[in-house]
């Protein structure tokens, strides 16, 4: 794809945004106020708002490699990822954060990889350390010798849960979380068929997203 085809893809949005101009604007003079923050991966086949059909305001995006999210670490250094999670829950004070991670996810498959010991990968080896214990649990689970692609969707799977995990280590998410103002998702996306499956902690399970629907009928 050149770079004319973003140019072309602006010159269409420009025309969606004259139709919608009024509510983009009050955007613009109200400020942003997204109910959810959703945490996803970077890789360009997953598209929250694609998924989703939400508009402009809805969602506070946050994305890194494998969706991963570092444990709360209150030093000097720089964080992305803490610090979207930080304005998203004081400041923007989202009820809802989403954990969303997906099939075929490439962090995940790095996991099962040596990578180069290269100056050019130090930053990428630290990052899916993340990961590891994702991989280690569902080594544990399904054993080393288990079909690579069945380690690796369950790998995506339990990451998930980790992050979530690794959340709730955030001073200001957990305060929220138990008093049940703030509540914490784990969502996991089918890049090959559109579903998305949402994880039932109460069973330990990936149930599809449409049965959410169903309980909140009952």
């Amino acid at each position: 794809m050149s770079i004319q085809k973003y140019v072309q893809g602006n010159a269409l949005f420009r025309t969606y945004f004259k139709k919608n101009k009024e509510d983009l604007l009050k955007l613009v003079t109200e400020g942003q106020k997204p109910k959810a923050l959703f945490i996803g991966c970077s890789d360009s086949r997953v598209i929250p708002d694609m998924m989703l059909q939400t508009k402009p305001g809805d969602l506070f995006v946050l994305r890194n490699v494998g969706n991963f999210v570092p444990p709360f670490s209150p030093d000097d250094d720089y964080h992305a990822t803490a610090t979207g999670i930080e304005y998203a829950t004081s400041v923007l004070k989202v009820s809802e954060i989403i954990i969303c991670g997906h099939s075929y996810c490439g962090a995940c498959a790095a996991l099962y990889e040596d990578l180069d010991d290269t100056p050019e990968m130090v930053h990428t080896r630290r990052w899916l350390s993340l990961g590891e214990s994702a991989k280690k649990s569902a080594i544990l689970s399904l054993g080393a010798d288990a079909p690579k692609e069945e380690l690796l969707r369950l790998t995506e799977k339990l990451s998930i849960v980790h992050q979530i995990e690794n959340l709730l280590t955030y001073p200001q998410v957990k305060e929220r979380f138990e008093k049940g103002d703030l509540h914490i998702h784990g969502w996991y996306y089918h890049i090959e068929n559109g579903k998305i499956e949402y994880y039932d902690a109460d069973n330990y399970e990936f149930l599809p997203l449409s049965a959410l629907t169903e309980e909140i009928k009952e």
